[in-house]
């Protein structure tokens, strides 16, 4: 767990003003940031829905309000500039999620802070808000932009994990997810959508499946109906969330203990873990390989002897695995030691990567 964060800010949610309480975090302390800020829609005149009922838009909360354009581009560079302190230097990233009307803002702001964009996510709704007035096409995106505090700054990205959810194929940067509706949809006591812009649970349990580790502290300054703190407690990772609405922080806490520790191979990003290195020398010390073997060369009667010095001995020199496997290959360079080697037992060749998966699960406990 990282030492640096305040341990009774763990998994709670804070009530209170968003750039004041994060000034209060300790810097390099946050492994990833989720924030999804006001829209600063500026909608002007009542919405109506094609019926001629009202619709209880954005723009109708205080929340969302802002009395300039520079007002709001001061208010986005603070909270900014914070989180790009709080965020690890070492290993962290932050997502921010907005719209048209807002999120080209705050990008250009992150450019200019230094932060480094590593893709931009079209949330591509299948059941979008339409366009009652008809005036223009109706919005069926929001987006999100993931980056780094810096250029430099290493970053959790579970590839294979996330490979594995989409069908063992590449996710691609257009993620298609339904708007919230049903039993997901937060109401308030009158039976009324609780919050308007309430995040659906597949959207932040991609981002949080993608780019953290179990126990990774998540922060969100803006945690609304809670969608953060409930899906980050879900899939066995810390939070802390900042909320000034009192009722939302409410909700969000009621939300968040009903909320279930799961755990499965997504959620501890199995397909991501390295194995534990394993030397040649290794299977040869603990007898997995034998020192009397001879190691063959691919599919021909090549072989070299285990060496004393090195890994493999061979027309009286001494070579490495991967080196002489790169030589015997014809390349300018080493080859994978691992996958051109084999040794010779009741008449089959096994590959020694075969005799290694053996060790790590037999010695080390690791499978593949």
């Amino acid at each position: 767990m990282n030492n640096k964060f305040p341990k009774s800010l763990i998994n709670t949610i804070k009530l209170g003003d968003t750039i004041k309480i994060l000034k209060e975090i300790p810097d390099s302390s946050v492994d990833m940031i989720f924030a999804d800020p006001p829209y600063n829609m500026q909608i002007s005149g009542e919405l109506t829905r094609v019926d001629g009922k009202e619709y209880n838009g954005i723009a109708n909360y205080e929340w969302d309000k802002f009395d300039s354009l520079q007002q709001y581009k001061k208010f986005t560079q603070n909270w900014l500039k914070e989180s790009k302190r709080i965020l690890k230097k070492d290993n962290s990233s932050i997502w921010v999620i907005g719209s048209f009307q807002n999120i080209h803002i705050i990008g250009s702001l992150m450019q200019e802070l230094g932060f480094w964009i590593i893709n931009d996510i079209v949330w591509n709704k299948t059941n979008p808000t339409p366009n009652f007035r008809g005036t223009k096409f109706t919005n069926k995106q929001e987006i999100l932009i993931w980056a780094t505090p810096d250029e430099k700054t290493k970053y959790t990205f579970n590839y294979k994990t996330m490979k594995k959810l989409n069908g063992d194929k590449q996710m691609t940067s257009v993620w298609e997810i339904p708007v919230v509706n049903g039993k997901e949809r937060l109401k308030d006591e009158d039976g009324d959508k609780l919050h308007p812009t309430q995040k659906p649970e597949i959207l932040l349990y991609n981002v949080i499946i993608s780019s953290t580790k179990e126990k990774d502290i998540i922060l969100d300054p803006f945690m609304g109906t809670g969608t953060t703190g409930a899906l980050a407690k879900r899939l066995n990772r810390n939070f802390f969330g900042i909320e000034k609405d009192k009722v939302y922080r409410e909700y969000s806490q009621r939300r968040i203990e009903r909320e279930v520790i799961l755990s499965d191979d997504y959620i501890k990003s199995k397909f991501d873990i390295k194995p534990p290195r394993v030397r040649f020398k290794e299977l040869v010390k603990n007898n997995y390989i034998l020192e009397n073997e001879k190691i063959y060369f691919k599919d021909t009667d090549i072989f070299a002897k285990i060496s004393s010095k090195k890994e493999l001995f061979y027309q009286n020199e001494h070579w490495g695995i991967s080196e002489l496997g790169g030589k015997l290959s014809g390349l300018t360079c080493n080859a994978n030691g691992w996958t051109v080697w084999f040794v010779e037992r009741n008449n089959e060749k096994i590959p020694i990567s075969k005799i290694r998966k053996l060790y790590r699960e037999k010695e080390l406990g690791f499978y593949e």
